[in-house]
């Protein structure tokens, strides 16, 4: 960027070419705005503090240029402005602010009573402590990179297979990737890591929170970490903690995190980040001050309406943000348009999306947020996916068309069936057939479902086998966090056995949840790790579990899981039949996809069979045109099931896949004993 003048946009930092940056603050309610520039002590550290007031100001942009600060330079905010907490204003030039618009931070910190705003003791009473001593810095990240020839992949929804992992635990004790990047972005980027992505089939990569967020002070005095990272505070910036020191400079986290993008491109794979823009790690009143909250408080956090010193918290985190409001808004925009067009990412899986919804209050499908999505240029090819629901609603099926869900409902549906519920082969078989019951009436696609059965929230695919109760008590909270109702079953036992049926049971259902995940239309979600039964001893929080509870054990992967998986994964790239994208219809209909949804006794369904709880037998015929076809015989029961195999579309029908690895199938079969809590796949080849 150049400048003869000072501007009121882009909001943030911008170094200027020749030297200088440019600055520019938003805030409604300030009096005066200083950009704080920090040179270096003598101990590598940041030292005396230089203020430069923004003297020009547009609107309620405050801005200026300063000609000392460079590339590399460190810096933080300072805002004078009315202190009235019953009056949404928490201004305190006493506490050094982070910039909503930085995009890098380098330090930590100090948690104690300079960075809040208030007297701990009188949170109505403004706190004088400095809290320059105590806060990291701002940095002025080099922008530069040398992108070469990268490419979006652009993989159509119906050919994505996304793969759910953080970006330290999946390298931490990764034996093939060096010890000095293990953790890291660079680790993710290794050779090892991105072959095995590869090797596995996946198309999506989807990165647990990489914006820059902060580690809490209630889980630090426990000697735990906030592992997770739904605690945003820097929308800009990637969280310094995964650059590996090989970064070099300060902000070298940015470039970094640019070559994981670049080498994730060249190998084919799609890069998604899990975003959260529903809440910031400034908690409610009394949480810290250390951005928003004394930049503009009411601008950028929803308050309670005729309570402005308490704050409107659909998330559970103590405030919202203010998506009613321009300058939330923007930020929101500003930072999805700065991730695709700087950072190069593919897509975004938005945390409790329903919040960013709640314009009024209520989510609303034509709330200003989806809205600005749908017509922005920039985010027209990224791919959307919903969290959709917060702690105030739960919304499946409820946002727009040209976004996708994860799909709650897919996972309770098929661990439901697969642990012997009665009474849901009807939803279970919706959910296989894509959730028509939730999407085709408003004229959406099976790929608005992103199906899962485990997420990093909850179980994992091997606990889920393992254990019929939470065990949590390292994350200090007497077992009283966590979901309970985790609709698991231990096979009779709780936890690892030598018990070989048991195991065997166990085994079986990894692979009839992965089976039922890889075959059902929609786009199918991997947690990562779950096609290696890592396990995490039975915690289904492991949010604050930095340790080797998260992280991948490697010495201990389940390679006859991972082949089973990959070849489902393989088969499913392979053949139309297994990713339709669109609803499949009966074979009258004029369409590619077709689906026959038979009894065991390849009868077709009546009302009735639909409503006896103990049936649990049901086989889709899946078929596209002039393409293989494949019969998808699934029993959730306990004991054997005799089924009917229905007439072959291209000649015989061959074994193409089983959670029973002593399935066979040998010549021509009209009949087919299916074992207890089983499936098997058939295919008949069209060539």
């Amino acid at each position: 960027m150049t400048a003869s003048r000072s501007l009121p946009y882009p909001l943030g930092v911008t170094p200027l070419e020749g030297g200088g940056a440019h600055v520019a603050v938003y805030s409604e309610t300030a009096d005066k705005i200083w950009f704080c520039l920090f040179d270096d002590a003598d101990d590598g550290t940041s030292g005396t503090e230089t203020r430069h007031e923004l003297t020009e100001r547009t609107g309620h942009v405050f801005h200026t240029v300063v000609e000392e600060a460079r590339v590399g330079s460190l810096y933080g905010l300072r805002v004078a402005g009315p202190w009235d907490p019953a009056a949404g204003l928490r201004h305190n030039v006493n506490k050094l602010l982070l910039d909503p618009y930085a995009t890098a931070l380098d330090g930590r910190f100090d948690w104690g009573q300079a960075v809040f705003g208030h007297d701990m003791n009188e949170p109505e009473t403004m706190d004088e402590t400095d809290s320059a001593s105590a806060m990291p810095r701002n940095v002025i990240a080099d922008r530069d990179f040398d992108w070469g020839s990268d490419e979006r992949p652009l993989t159509a929804l119906e050919d994505t297979v996304v793969y759910e992992v953080h970006v330290k635990g999946f390298t931490q004790a990764h034996p093939d990737v060096p010890e000095e990047i293990r953790g890291t972005y660079a680790g993710l980027a290794h050779p090892a890591a991105i072959k095995y992505f590869t090797d596995l089939g996946v198309t999506a990569v989807e990165l647990l929170p990489t914006h820059q967020f902060v580690q809490d002070s209630h889980l630090e005095e426990k000697g735990l970490r906030n592992y997770w990272g739904y605690n945003s505070i820097g929308f800009f910036a990637p969280h310094d903690e995964y650059a590996s020191e090989a970064a070099g400079t300060r902000g070298g986290q940015v470039a970094e995190f640019k070559a994981m993008v670049k080498a994730f491109h060249e190998a084919g794979l799609e890069v998604w980040m899990d975003v959260v823009y529903n809440h910031t790690a400034e908690g409610n009143h009394m949480g810290p001050t250390i951005s928003f909250k004394g930049i503009d408080n009411a601008s950028y956090y929803r308050l309670v309406e005729g309570e402005e010193s308490a704050y409107f918290d659909t998330t559970g985190t103590g405030n919202s943000l203010n998506v009613s409001h321009p300058a939330a808004l923007g930020l929101i925009m500003d930072s999805l348009r700065y991730w695709v067009t700087e950072m190069h990412v593919d897509g975004f899986r938005f945390d409790l999306a329903t919040t960013l919804t709640r314009q009024g209050g209520e989510a609303s499908e034509h709330s200003a947020f989806l809205t600005l999505i749908h017509q922005d240029p920039v985010l027209q090819s990224v791919k959307m996916i919903a969290e959709p629901w917060d702690t105030a609603g739960y919304q499946v099926g409820g946002f727009p068309a040209d976004w996708s869900e994860w799909n709650g409902k897919f996972r309770d549906d098929v661990r439901e069936f697969w642990n012997g519920e009665p009474g849901v082969l009807s939803t279970f078989s919706d959910r296989v057939l894509g959730s028509p019951d939730v999407y085709e009436d408003s004229r959406r696609s099976p790929l608005s479902s992103v199906n899962f059965v485990t997420a990093h929230d909850g179980f994992t695919l091997a606990d889920l086998t393992m254990y019929a109760e939470k065990h949590n008590d390292a994350n200090g909270e007497d077992n009283a966090d966590g979901e309970s109702d985790n609709k698991s079953f231990n096979g009779g036992v709780e936890g690892p056995t030598d018990d070989g049926a048991v195991n065997e049971y166990r085994d079986r259902q990894r692979r009839n949840f992965l089976g039922t995940l890889l075959i059902s239309a929609g786009v199918p979600m991997i947690l990562g790790g779950d096609e290696i039964a890592r396990s995490q001893g039975g915690n289904n929080n492991a949010y604050c579990q930095d340790s080797e509870i998260s992280w991948f054990d490697w010495e201990r992967a389940d390679r006859e899981l991972l082949a089973f998986t990959t070849e489902l994964i393989t088969l499913r790239r392979e053949n139309p039949a297994l990713r339709p994208d669109w609803f499949r219809y009966a074979p009258e209909v004029e369409s590619d996809d077709h689906v026959q949804v038979r009894r065991a006794d390849d009868h077709s369904f009546s009302t009735g069979d639909w409503q006896q709880g103990e049936n649990k037998a049901i086989t889709f015929v899946l078929t596209h045109k002039d393409a293989d076809a494949f019969a998808y015989l699934t029993n959730g029961s306990t004991s054997v099931v005799e089924f009917q195999v229905p007439e072959a579309p291209h000649g015989e029908w061959e074994l193409a896949s089983s959670s029973d690895p002593d399935q066979q199938v040998e010549g021509p079969v009209t009949t087919l004993l299916v074992r207890d809590a089983s499936f098997t796949l058939l295919r008949s080849r069209a060539s």
